[in-house]
């Protein structure tokens, strides 16, 4: 199983790689409500947003990957690496976007590293 850790750490570059590209096309819309009219209004902008829409393009990308991984190896095996893809999230989120990092995301980024690590010995 081991000789598919690269696939499996593409479906979570992949996986990252989607959520920054999303992050970055939701936040240069403007702002709306959660309602149907302000969402219908938006939807355009949404859309047509070239960073979303490539950010659902790498999305697709990375779910085709996992499905190749998930063809290949044991889901207990492969399904936690995904956690790495929160773990790169995070860091993007305090180093690029300078958002707070507190204790407790720490503590669990900490855990999800662990974690994969002891599945991946396995």
């Amino acid at each position: 199983m081991a000789k598919y850790i690269p696939l499996i750490l593409f479906t979570v570059f992949t996986n990252f790689g989607s959520q920054v590209l999303l992050k970055h096309g939701m936040t240069t819309i403007e702002s709306f409500e959660l309602n149907s009219q302000s969402l219908l209004k938006a939807l355009p902008s949404i859309v047509f947003n070239l960073y979303v829409i490539a950010g659902l393009v790498v999305m697709v990308i990375s779910m085709g990957s996992h499905l190749v991984v998930l063809s290949r190896v044991d889901i207990s095996y492969a399904y936690p690496f995904l956690g790495l893809s929160f773990v790169l999230v995070t860091l993007w989120g305090y180093f690029i976007l300078s958002e707070d990092l507190n204790i407790f995301k720490i503590l669990g980024v900490a855990l999800i590293c662990g974690g994969v690590a002891l599945v991946a010995r396995s």
